[in-house]
């Protein structure tokens, strides 16, 4: 039988368009593929970034917490050589003083006042149990000097908070802290003008207690890690691994994620990694000196199944169509072979210019017969690829989105205020402008969140937001820190007392009740002001000046007003 061109041609054209069909589907598969795991990996390190951000936070949280308990009068009065009764009373109040801190830190384990001589007996010690909080006294209070969380931050230079090695809490009588990890924050009690500590305020911290309150907010099926400055696992979803030094074993880092080993020879401080089950990222954090590690490594993994999961999806879709380009490629190349060779042509460039993401060519979608029904097919295929990428493009915003607003009030997140007071900064300088911060506090806040629930504060917290965010210009950038903290960055100022009416008019606005429910919530505010450059010259240093004022302005605010400079 001879076999006629057109057969020859029909045969050629069904093989071109099944194959153009399935490399088409299997590229935009594959890009597919390439788009989510990128995306993941963006995204993990940006969530990454913001715990250790929020981690070094918490840091600091403790460390004044602990400084606070030392430098307190009581802790002077119950070290200090003289009469039984005021040290007993300096005791007591301490000991009070202590519970209320566990109280508001259920993260922390146990509070306690350590004499400096007496081998480094306790004072006062007031632990956390599972029935509550507990005052240990008498024989019970025991010598803690050969700790090194005690001879050590005895040598530490004076205001300066010692922060241990993360480790296996073996004391014992430890309590709700026995046998579970973690860390301990060291103060030095002085007495005014002494050249030697009297003694130190311990705090003993829920390591995974305080990793479990940050991760609370995390998607499921995204793992934590935390490393110590060696690679060993302090916490990791397995729990076999974590502490395994402890153990006598080893549980590294660099051998579950081999590319993290860049973190410990200094090359870089983050890394992304993907293996075959996980996308994870990892961020070194350096720590202030003198601490005993000096970085920690956190990291966030997820499993690739579930970040491939619309990508599989999208697969067996296309699978589907291009099978369906498939068979009409075959039959209308066998019907119609002479008749289709030109459109058929004009379908295969586009395709390949679709599998090239080049500009597309127009369709014969007008046509009726078989030409037009492949040419509209794939008219729908280029539409439900275009769907999902876009579908995609617009999640990744929302994470993007999710990763530097404040999930409550939408306003900027820390990360996003710091870079932009960056960027500011850098204006400012090259132009020689002005910048000024108001730092803002709210008074009582904590009374609102007690009497009424969290549900009145958030409430308060989204009115506050949107008073401050009508108080100022639009080109002003206003962010929620955390808790009840507010900061307005000001740029272009002429004069400080374009600043200072400014805040005053950011307190006014803030001064009327908010309405809840059937119900007015009366907040106060306190605003500390800096100015760039008298003020400070870097981020940091205008951060902390206004953050200072503040503080100034919540003490003084009853006799004078709510605004400190």
């Amino acid at each position: 039988m001879r076999i006629g061109i057109a057969l020859r041609t029909g045969l050629l054209l069904a093989v071109i368009g099944v194959l153009a069909s399935g490399f088409t589907g299997y590229y935009a598969y594959n890009s597919s593929r390439t788009l989510l795991v990128g995306a993941a990996e963006e995204q993990l390190m940006a969530a990454t970034r913001v715990l250790v951000r929020q981690i070094s936070v918490s840091i600091e949280t403790f460390s004044r917490h602990a400084s606070m308990a030392a430098n307190s009068p009581q802790a002077a009065h119950s070290l200090a050589d003289g009469d039984a009764a005021v040290r007993t009373r300096a005791e007591n109040h301490l000991a009070a003083l202590f519970a209320a801190i566990l109280q508001e830190n259920p993260e922390f384990f146990q509070m306690r006042l350590i004499d400096a001589n007496d081998h480094g007996i306790e004072r006062v010690r007031v632990d956390r149990d599972t029935d509550g909080l507990v005052r240990v006294t008498g024989d019970d209070l025991q010598e803690k000097g050969h700790y090194p969380y005690v001879f050590e931050a005895l040598r530490q230079p004076p205001g300066t908070v010692y922060i241990s090695r993360p480790a296996i809490n073996r004391e014992r009588g430890a309590h709700a802290g026995q046998d579970k990890p973690s860390i301990v924050f060291a103060a030095q009690v002085r007495r005014d003008g002494g050249t030697a500590p009297l003694g130190l305020v311990v705090i003993n911290v829920d390591l995974e207690g305080v990793f479990r309150q940050l991760a609370a907010d995390l998607p499921s099926g995204i793992d934590l890690y935390l490393t110590n400055r060696n690679g060993d696992f302090l916490l990791h979803p397995d729990p076999a691994r974590a502490f395994a030094f402890d153990r006598g074993q080893r549980a590294l880092v660099q051998e579950q994620f081999s590319a993290a080993a860049v973190l410990f020879d200094g090359s870089t401080d983050h890394v992304i990694t993907t293996t075959p089950e996980l996308v994870a990222a990892f961020v070194k954090q350096p720590l202030s000196p003198p601490q005993q590690d000096a970085f920690f490594t956190l990291g966030l993994s997820q499993p690739l199944d579930h970040v491939l999961k619309e990508s599989n999806a999208l697969g067996f879709t296309m699978l589907r169509i291009v099978l369906a380009f498939s068979g009409l490629s075959v039959l209308l190349a066998a019907l119609l072979a002479r008749a289709i060779t030109r459109p058929l042509d004009q379908i295969v460039g586009a395709v390949k210019r679709f599998s090239a993401a080049q500009q597309r060519e127009p369709l014969p979608l007008e046509r009726r017969d078989e030409i037009g029904v492949l040419a509209r097919s794939f008219a729908e295929m280029q539409e439900r690829i275009d769907a999902q990428v876009a579908e995609l493009h617009e999640k990744q915003d929302e994470l993007n989105h999710l990763a530097s607003h404040d999930n409550l009030t939408g306003l900027p997140n820390r990360r996003l205020f710091l870079d932009r007071l960056d960027l500011a900064l850098a204006r400012a300088r090259r132009n020689e402008e002005r910048l000024a911060l108001l730092f803002i506090d709210l008074d009582r806040f904590k009374d609102i969140n007690d009497m009424h629930g969290h549900a009145a504060g958030d409430a308060m917290l989204r009115a506050v937001a949107e008073r401050i965010r009508a108080s100022v210009r639009e080109s002003d950038t206003v962010a929620r820190l955390g808790g009840d903290e507010f900061v307005v960055l000001v740029e272009g100022t002429h004069h400080p007392e374009d600043t200072s009416l400014l805040a005053q008019k950011v307190l006014t606005a803030l001064t009327p009740p908010v309405p809840y429910g059937t119900m007015t919530l009366e907040v106060g505010a306190s605003i500390g002001v800096s100015q760039y450059p008298q003020d400070g010259q870097t981020a940091s240093e205008l951060v902390a000046s206004a953050d200072r004022a503040m503080y100034r302005a919540k003490k003084e605010g009853n006799r004078r007003n709510n605004i400190a400079s």
